[in-house]
């Protein structure tokens, strides 16, 4: 029976990023399968009695943070080296599958090799944070103009304290410390790619989507006679770079015949931790659209199934490139067609597969394209050609054989 050993940088229980979600969703499979697995989630150093290690369930909360946000590293080595690498030693995991590094430091990676010297360490990436240091998103700051490609040069005029040469120079210790991986999984070949060009070896990234729990499509919801099909769901954090101004604004810009029909549930949370001109932005938008749009708040995972039965189409306008948005599988799986942006991942997750795209950033393209979507037809014609990813999972089961 083959030993994994999963490290997240948050347990799913106590937060709910797309990445502490796809580990803790292969975890629980792979366990299914007969695999003996370990699953390690770092959390806040604090009120647990001041040691490394907390349990919770048969899971074990690692307690330890980074200081570094430059070079992703951390002081705090004791934990990584010492407690972490005991653990491990003590454990002897075949594979080790780091799920993520943030709040733990980079150098977890030579830490687990020094730990574990004959182990296959995996890594799947879930975003741009080694790349970009303007929290992972490749966009520029103040503008949030969209890069293609992290230069030196660019990277310094959004962080002027950091030379070029800094820039050139953090680049070259990140790969530096992927050495240390034997592979890496991108569920999106548009992440793939860029990290590919950004310098990890192509012979080492696999494509493979993330896992879902196993779930059943729902019928379309019932439609009165002449109803349309006009109930639009946005789901995920509310912050600047999520898109929802853009969608509020392409709503406020619909011709009245159509957005009297139209209804928007915002299940999503955090608009009270964004900047104060955001805040307001947004609740003016909303105020404007009160008769149509609804801020529901922040929902659980056993919740989903019912939110979208209630809605015809999830619409995902984000500014930035994501790369494999967690949303997107689940409304694919649920029976749910897509509107979203025209760039990064979820242009190749939805693009002529799951439902419409749009040009990102675009309101009055944004409005065009769900003038289009509500007609039954439409609607139909996506739905019908919605397919679950019934395949990921053996094909993580058959990388790890493989290693």
């Amino acid at each position: 029976m083959k030993k994994v050993l999963f490290i997240s940088h948050g347990h799913p229980d106590m937060s709910k990023g797309g990445a502490e979600v796809a580990s803790w969703n292969l975890y629980q499979q792979l366990k299914d399968e007969g695999f003996d697995c370990l699953y390690i989630a770092r959390t806040e150093p604090g009120s647990h009695g001041g040691s490394t290690f907390s349990v919770r369930g048969e899971e074990l909360l690692f307690h330890t943070s980074m200081d570094d946000w430059f070079t992703l590293g951390t002081s705090q080595l004791k934990p990584l080296f010492d407690d972490l690498g005991q653990l491990v030693k003590k454990y002897a995991p075949d594979i080790i599958h780091i799920h993520h590094y943030a709040h733990m430091g980079f150098e977890i990676f030579c830490a687990l090799r020094q730990a574990a010297p004959t182990a296959k360490i995996v890594f799947t990436i879930h975003e741009f944070m080694a790349i970009c240091m303007h929290n992972g998103q490749m966009v520029k700051k103040g503008s949030l103009k969209l890069c293609k490609k992290a230069l030196p040069s660019d990277c310094h005029q959004c962080f002027p304290q950091h030379s070029p040469g800094d820039f050139f120079l953090r680049q070259q210790y990140l790969l530096d410390q992927l050495n240390y991986v034997d592979c890496f999984v991108s569920p999106s070949h548009f992440l793939a790619q860029r990290y590919i060009e950004w310098g990890i070896p192509a012979s080492k990234m696999h494509v493979i989507e993330n896992v879902l729990p196993e779930t059943k499509s729902i019928p379309p919801r019932t439609l009165a006679p002449g109803e349309k099909r006009t109930k639009l769901a946005f789901f995920g954090q509310i912050n600047p770079y999520k898109g929802l101004n853009i969608l509020l604004s392409a709503l406020n810009s619909l011709p009245e015949a159509v957005r009297s029909q139209i209804s928007l549930d915002i299940h999503g949370a955090n608009l009270d931790k964004q900047e104060v001109s955001f805040q307001k932005s947004i609740q003016a938008q909303l105020d404007r659209l009160s008769d149509c749009v609804t801020l529901r708040g922040a929902y659980e995972a056993e919740q989903l199934p019912g939110l979208l039965a209630d809605c015809d189409w999830v619409v995902i306008p984000s500014i930035w490139w994501e790369n494999s948005p967690v949303v997107i599988q689940e409304a694919i799986a649920h029976g749910r067609p897509l509107i979203g942006s025209n760039i990064g991942g979820m242009k190749e997750k939805i693009e002529n597969i799951a439902g419409l795209t749009f040009e990102a950033r675009s309101p009055s393209s944004l409005a065009s394209t769900i003038c289009n979507a509500i007609e039954t037809d439409v609607f139909d014609e996506w739905q019908a050609k919605l397919s679950a990813n019934e395949t990921a999972f053996q094909e993580h089961v058959a990388l790890l054989n493989a290693l």
